[in-house]
């Protein structure tokens, strides 16, 4: 009951109409309980004395009254619905908002395909919940409460013969959403799988068809299928074999009746129309204790959903916002890292005791090897994970000690591999700035030389972006990156810089781009391009996480260690490409 108390919270300021989806099921059951009595006294009176005419009164009395509860049961499943709807609406929109704000640390652990499930499938199950589930059982309760004090005040003995059934009922019902209970639990969370598993196969259509893999990625989810096929047998066995159960035991109050009750008419202490309305009554709740299967069943599947839905919205983010951040102002750009060290996981650190100084406007570039340690400098400087130990300062400030809105309004990540979203072009390049205007947009589109490309569009800026930009070449999708950061006028910007996958005058284009982008800002670039480490204000050396050199171009060169090693064997690999090129040419 926990975690269903927790999802009514959701209702939040929707409580009204759940309060006239309630008054609407009392007034519904209270129609529906006239209607059995209203039919036996009619009956008796019949029978006692003759006037048949009493029957017509009785039966516009039961037509009125099926009238009402018909008006009612319309109420009650509209306000039911529409609770239902806010309900889903507050958890999607609060499952949006956690999973904006955890870290990258979380994402970096959960698969995609298992928020997804939680979001979309979780949140359905729940919606049925509030629209069927919640109400269903209040009517079972209410029905239970009306038929039990109509059944003993015509006859106690019978009335408590009758509902005793109701208990071995009850106990077959809450058994059975006991063990249906973790089957709910592993059906959902195959979903999670499969849906990850579809998303990745269809993300990555163009590598599973280059490698032949169609048939591996087949049988993996096939074997998915059918372990979500073989739970969901299970539960549906246990459903076929609980609401046969619980209909057999409801038609025993009915043989109950005919005997007793007929021994009762025969000895004169029952009359011939409170018996039919004893069957009537039974019938009457039969209905829903026909669907109180459905209903437990309904109640397991929600508290599984609930459960996963809480275990996302009860994750805190290992960065967060201290109490009373302050707002980052326009920074200068100076960059201090102080003893920093840093690990992703138990296995090792990614970064032991680095500490460096940048000033405002410096180029810094990052040199090593992979695993160096060079993107997790960048990933901590933009504060997407938190430091293990030691600090880093902006203009002198801790970052831990600002808004995380402000430092990344003034740092910002252009990546190599550049994310666009299904959406014009003009809304991809203004993503960071959603208010800028067209001129704004033009003018940053002109810097990257981007401007011309998209004029030759058939619908200019607002030519529509494929899913992930694949309508766009690697080069355009770069320049777009670039148009991108410009609008947003970093004081700090980091490059992940690559353009060996594109043609000559492409990467001329792009590198006249990071030139502009570059220019007045503190850059840190990760990159193995010669120019760019020889122009750098300062070149950092990193190995298995530690900073092995620092210096100019001409100060490490004259050491004879690490980077000169780096340098020359990234210039013979640039020579021998060239010569390639040349030689193909």
């Amino acid at each position: 009951m926990k975690t269903i108390l927790r999802l009514l919270s959701f209702v939040q300021k929707g409580w009204k109409r759940l309060v006239i989806a309630f008054v609407c099921l009392m007034f519904a059951t209270a129609f529906g309980i006239v209607i059995p009595r209203t039919l036996g006294s009619g009956i008796d009176t019949v029978l006692d004395m003759g006037q048949r005419s009493l029957i017509i009164i009785a039966a516009a009395v039961v037509i009125g009254a099926a009238a009402f509860r018909g008006i009612a049961g319309y109420g009650q499943r509209y306000f039911a619905e529409v609770t239902a709807q806010r309900a889903s609406y507050n958890i999607r929109n609060a499952l949006y908002e956690r999973l904006q704000r955890l870290s990258f640390a979380f994402h970096d652990r959960t698969q995609t395909g298992q928020l997804m499930s939680r979001a979309t499938v979780d949140v359905e199950v729940v919606r049925m919940f509030f629209a069927l589930g919640l109400l269903g059982m209040a009517q079972v309760l209410l029905m239970f409460i009306a038929v039990a004090v109509m059944l003993l005040s015509m006859d106690w003995t019978l009335g408590l013969m009758t509902l005793a059934i109701v208990v071995p009922v009850a106990w077959v019902a809450v058994d059975f959403g006991r063990r249906l209970r973790p089957i709910w639990m592993k059906v959902q969370a195959m979903m999670g799988f499969m849906g990850n598993t579809l998303e990745e196969s269809l993300a990555g259509v163009s590598v599973v068809k280059a490698f032949s893999h169609q048939p591996e990625d087949s049988r993996v989810f096939a074997g998915q299928a059918k372990e979500l096929y073989n739970d969901q047998i299970r539960a549906a066995r246990l459903m076929s074999i609980s609401v046969p159960t619980m209909v057999a035991l409801a038609t025993i109050p009915t043989v109950v009746i005919l005997w007793y009750g007929g021994r009762q008419v025969v000895a004169g202490q029952l009359s011939i129309g409170d018996v039919t309305a004893f069957i009537l009554y039974v019938g009457l709740l039969m209905m829903p204790i026909r669907r109180l299967g459905m209903m437990v069943n309904l109640f397991s599947r929600t508290t599984s959903a609930g459960q996963r839905i809480f275990e996302i919205l009860d994750t805190e983010s290992i960065v967060r916002e201290k109490p009373g951040a302050v707002e980052l102002g326009r920074v200068q750009g100076g960059v201090r890292f102080e003893n920093v060290s840093f690990s992703y996981d138990t296995i090792g650190p990614a970064l032991k005791d680095v500490s460096f100084e940048v000033k405002p406007g410096q180029t810094v570039a990052l040199l090593g090897g992979s695993g160096s340690g060079k993107s997790t400098i960048a990933n901590l400087l933009a504060r997407f994970y938190d430091v293990s130990a030691g600090r880093i300062l902006i203009d002198g400030t801790d970052i831990r000690d600002v808004t995380l809105a402000s430092l990344r309004k003034n740092v910002v990540a252009a990546q190599q591999d550049v994310f666009l979203f299904s959406a014009t072009i003009r809304e991809n390049i203004a993503y960071g700035a959603v208010n800028a205007g067209m001129e704004q947009i033009v003018e940053v589109a002109r810097a990257a030389y981007l401007h011309d490309f998209i004029q030759a569009l058939p619908e200019g800026y607002n030519t529509w972006v494929g899913e992930r930009g694949d309508t766009l070449s690697g080069g355009e999708k770069q320049r777009l990156s670039i148009a991108r950061t410009l609008l947003v006028n970093p004081s700090i910007l980091i490059l992940d810089d690559s353009t060996a996958s594109v043609d000559a005058s492409t990467e001329r284009l792009i590198r006249q781009a990071l030139d502009r982008l570059i220019k007045g800002r503190t850059t840190f670039v990760i990159t193995h391009r010669l120019p760019i480490i020889r122009n750098a204000d300062l070149i950092l050396v990193l190995q298995d996480g530690v900073l092995v050199e620092r210096g100019t171009h001409d100060e490490l060169m004259a050491r004879d260690g690490v980077y000169k090693g780096l340098y020359e064997s990234q210039l013979q690999i640039d020579q021998d490409a060239e010569m390639h090129a040349e030689g193909r040419t």
